[in-house]
């Protein structure tokens, strides 16, 4: 349930926090009150995009922050999956935009926008004003049949879209496979020559590094040699050197140590340094004697480095991906010189691949076809309880025409609401009122179906009004007894059916606007209804009127 909303510089409000209760919560206000940042905001702090109308043009960095606390074990464990763990049963989600920059954070841990949505996707669900306007897509009509029919789907469609990636890779390799004898042998020549320079280039893994390594070093020779050389010549060299320094420094510290604990303990570290200086010096010497920087090795350097160099640059950006390449060359090789055995083992491979998936789409459509019956009597009772009174609701199945990762069914939601009349396609049949109410019907069944506890309700009620308002306003507190709703709403009807009702109000201070939200008590709320019965003038009747509308809403619940 989201129990808190804290937005802070965004729009038109400077700071507002909300907590919100269980049921049905009613947000109103006048038009352009800012009810729309609401939900915009809650939107945001759910990782959708940052419009930059909603900043601050001071560039004061925005926040949202939202609290949910988390009840039901199923969604803990898919919490627990995405490795999100609801510290004392909450969970806090929050976005903090700043300089046109997002930081996405859950329970103070700053996470990416993706894991941002699909937590929020288990924990809230919110349908927008003209979200309705997608149910004239029949893909849409496909998305809601698998989300209701998702625990008997899930492991099905995942082996589905495994199955089918594979039958596809299989596909492209029978059509690049369709090759004459005279472009077999073309490839096979020229494979068997990069095969020959790859061989003769013999790479070995690490050789690039290590060569490069000496390159560099044999390249700085002179500049190497002058450094160690002035180096020796200061630690060792003839007269005052570090050696002969430190020598008589330890001589004179030595002949007064017996007298002193400190200059004793002075003389130690000096000696430390002395053996220090002789091993350094030791070690010097070895380099400069071992050292090796003659022509002929760094022409054979330069030499190997470039065959290398070339290889790479022709077959890989590295040794590894060159020696990948050079294996599958060799297969593509042995492939070739037998070519109808593969062939044979192509088609065997692809024709039981197909198979497979013709087999799990198949499985998949019983399984929509079986739950798409169940779903469409549950939304033809939820439009019932929305005043569709003679209303006929289906899902047409078409013949399939090819398969896909998604299978191979295009069902398309169906509907009558008039005795007699066939049923059609919903977007030739419904009004925008009417889509509008198919939605808030499918919501319903949807969540009656679903773990996700709150729902989000922008403005489902435009279109409608009278009888209808009413009746979905009891559709909305019938769904308030199961879940946490919360509602942006116009209408009277709707509005009187809260459990907790709040008004989003805009004021003008010192030349500029700003909105806030709070919540009503009763009288409150008796006020804002007469405000949405009445208009500008609030009469005692209007008053009354709204009395009346609250005492039945209370008697309904």
């Amino acid at each position: 349930m989201l129990q808190n909303l804290h937005v802070k510089n965004l729009a038109l409000i400077d700071e507002t926090e909300v907590e919100f209760s269980n049921g049905l919560n009613i947000l109103t206000g006048e038009t352009g009150a800012g009810k729309s940042i609401i939900i915009g905001s809650i939107n945001l702090a759910l990782g959708q995009r940052v419009p930059k109308e909603m900043l601050k043009e001071n560039g004061e960095p925005a926040l949202v922050e939202l609290i949910f606390s988390v009840d039901d074990e199923k969604v803990r464990e898919k919490l627990n999956e995405l490795e999100i763990e609801a510290e004392d049963d909450m969970v806090i989600l929050s976005r903090k935009i700043s300089s046109g920059k997002a930081v996405a954070r859950i329970n103070g841990e700053a996470v990416s926008a993706s894991v941002l949505k699909e937590v929020a996707s288990l924990l809230i669900d919110i349908h927008g004003q003209h979200e309705h306007q997608s149910l004239l897509s029949k893909k849409k009509h496909l998305d809601i049949l698998d989300a209701y029919a998702k625990q008997e789907l899930g492991a099905r469609k995942e082996m589905l879209s495994l199955a089918f990636g594979e039958y596809k890779k299989l596909k492209e390799e029978w059509n690049l496979s369709n090759m004459d004898a005279e472009e077999r042998a073309r490839e096979l020549s020229f494979l068997e020559f990069e095969i020959k320079e790859l061989e003769e280039a013999a790479l070995k893994i690490g050789e690039d590094e290590e060569l490069e390594e000496q390159f560099k070093r044999f390249s700085n020779g002179r500049k190497i040699m002058e450094a160690v050389g002035y180096a020796k010549e200061a630690v060792d060299g003839q007269g005052e050197s570090a050696s002969e320094l430190i020598g008589r420094a330890l001589r004179e510290i030595s002949s007064v140590s017996a007298y002193d604990k400190q200059v004793a303990e002075l003389e130690n570290q000096l000696m430390e340094i002395e053996n220090l200086m002789h091993d350094f010096n030791h070690e010097l010497s070895s380099y400069i004697s071992d050292a090796d920087f003659d022509e002929e090795t760094f022409y054979q350097i330069e030499k190997r480095l470039d065959i290398i160099n070339r290889m790479k640059s022709k077959y890989g950006n590295s040794i590894e991906v060159v020696l990948k390449v050079y294996e599958e060359k060799c297969e593509r090789v042995a492939v070739l010189n037998d070519y109808d055995t593969y062939l044979g083992k192509l088609s065997v491979s692809l024709e039981a691949k197909e198979k497979e998936v013709k087999a799990l789409c198949e499985e998949i459509s019983q399984i929509r076809k079986k739950n798409a019956m169940s779903l469409c009597e549950a939304i033809t009772q939820a439009l019932q309880d929305l005043n569709f009174l003679d209303v006929k609701f289906t899902m047409e199945f078409g013949e399939p025409t090819g398969f896909s990762a998604n299978g191979f069914d295009e069902p398309e939601f169906m509907i009558s609401t008039n005795p007699g009349e066939p049923v059609k396609p919903l977007g030739k049949v419904a009004s925008g009122g009417e889509l509008s109410r198919i939605m808030l019907a499918i919501k319903t069944v949807m969540a009656d179906a679903d773990e996700i506890e709150s729902l989000i309700f922008d403005e489902i009620d435009s279109g409608i009004s009278g009888r209808t308002a009413q009746m979905v306003a009891e559709k909305m507190n019938v769904l308030g007894r199961n879940h946490q709703i919360i509602c942006i709403t116009h209408l009277p009807q709707i509005a009187a059916m809260a459990d907790a009702h709040y008004l989003i109000e805009k004021k003008v201070e010192n030349n500029e606007t700003h909105s806030n939200i709070f919540k009503l008590n009763r009288d409150e709320s008796v006020h804002e209804l007469a405000r949405m019965l009445g208009g500008v003038e609030i009469t005692d009747a209007v008053v009354k009127n709204a009395q009346e509308m609250k005492e039945l809403a209370r008697m309904k619940k």
